[in-house]
């Protein structure tokens, strides 16, 4: 069975729209959550990709994200696997870290609607033509400079990047198709959490978009199964259970 690690940063950011759309492809999960202590494996040869999920702090901010190091050593071992990474939000940010890209924690909140614009870069990928011209969650903190030579596949109105390719098993992505209006409000519940002024406009706007999100979701995930080749199983070590005989 094809089984992906899913990296999540917080208590209400998991895998959400998106979830439901590799389940149906007989996909199965197993969820890091390093924001309750847990270290994050070292390996990759169990998992058959890698996706970096959204957060609630800069990149930067050491304190609230103590575990980044183990983190990226975590991309770095995929990689060398050549095994499917995808980044949205944080882990987008994640990867640009990764990349040599440069990360700063301003603006500290980054939470809009806008219209996705492929480039002349994203001209023939299928991530981009996904979303070109649909309307999407933008939600992220802080922000990362592209690394040089990387252009952005996919824009917001202002022209700010939105995707990036890294190379031809990832994706990093700073919009956001798995967030549900439920997460959100979780979001809002949770203690300490630091929230954009505009966030009960976010929820109301994901309130109306809901149905039209579900379907985005939909194409979003049939364009990353394409282009990342996601429904093909790669080799996992065997694991060995060792039955311990205790002597007469």
């Amino acid at each position: 069975m094809k089984r992906f690690m899913l990296v999540q940063h917080s208590y209400s950011e998991f895998l959400g729209m998106v979830e439901k759309q590799l389940e149906s492809r007989n996909i199965g999960f197993q969820y890091q959550r390093p924001f309750l202590g847990v270290d994050l494996p070292a390996t990759a040869t169990q998992h058959d990709a890698l996706w970096l999920l959204g957060g609630a702090y800069p990149v930067t901010d050491e304190e609230a994200s103590p575990w980044l190091a183990q983190e990226l050593r975590l991309i770095t071992n995929f990689k060398k696997m050549k095994r499917p990474i995808v980044g949205i939000g944080f882990g987008a940010l994640v990867m640009m870290l990764h990349e040599g890209g440069e990360v700063t924690d301003e603006p500290y909140f980054n939470a809009y609607w806008t219209t996705c614009h492929k480039t002349e870069a994203g001209r023939d990928d299928p991530l981009a033509n996904a979303v070109d011209g649909k309307k999407l969650l933008v939600m992220y903190n802080g922000s990362a400079t592209l690394p040089e030579g990387m252009e952005p596949i996919v824009v917001d109105d202002d022209g700010r990047w939105l995707a990036v390719r890294p190379d031809d098993l990832s994706y990093a992505m700073l919009f956001r198709p798995e967030i549900k209006p439920g997460m959100i409000e979780d979001m809002m519940m949770e203690d300490n959490r630091p929230l954009p002024d505009n966030i009960g406009e976010i929820l109301e706007e994901a309130r109306a978009n809901w149905t039209v999100g579900q379907q985005t979701a939909a194409e979003i995930c049939l364009a990353l199964v394409s282009a990342l080749d996601l429904m093909t199983e790669r080799h996992k070590m065997p694991v060995f259970n060792l039955n311990v005989v205790k002597a007469e």
